[in-house]
């Protein structure tokens, strides 16, 4: 898998210097609320589920918008690594990520506007397996954290426009 990973690598960033319009892509989701705060989400062909835990009002059906943010990090984390290592050479045997994000639900809750609704901070552990010297892994690292888009994502402003759509219930 290794090699043909890194061919795959090697020829995309070839064509992405010759064709750096076709790099260009636009990701979707949607999501429709059900029943409670449980909502249904669609991404390509894949369905995934968001609910909140019963102390916020859930049912506790499936992990919350904010624990979704904390794995798509977590697995941003380890597929990058696992891209770079394969194409820098380095051997990489496991990658897992841990991570713990803090929320004041003051915020959320409108309690007090001056605490923000999000997480105050984020930390966690990246767990490597790997006979590389440590070296090859700071480098890795390094490498990772400047190309990790959830990570660029959650550490640099994002613009981000959301518009209201409004279909109105006629009255009998």
């Amino acid at each position: 898998m290794s090699v043909k990973l890194k061919q795959l690598i090697s020829d995309t960033q070839s064509a992405f210097r010759s064709e750096p319009n076709a790099a260009k892509v636009t990701f979707k989701s949607s999501s429709r609320l059900g029943e409670g705060f449980r909502s249904e989400i669609s991404v390509r062909q894949h369905r995934l589920a968001a609910d909140e835990p019963p102390a916020l009002g859930g049912a506790d059906s499936a992990p919350n918008p904010v624990e979704l943010i904390l794995a798509a990090l977590g697995s941003c984390q380890e597929i990058t690594y696992r891209a770079y290592a394969t194409a820098l050479g380095i051997p990489l045997d496991s990658v897992a990520v841990e991570l713990s994000g803090d929320i004041d639900l003051r915020g959320f809750f409108a309690v007090d506007d001056s605490v923000r609704s999000g997480f105050q901070n984020i930390r966690g552990t990246v767990n490597i397996e790997s006979s590389a010297s440590p070296a090859e892994l700071q480098k890795l690292r390094a490498v990772v954290d400047a190309h990790c888009p959830v990570l660029d994502m959650l550490a640099n402003k994002v613009p981000v426009s959301l518009e209201m759509a409004v279909k109105s219930k006629a009255t009998a």
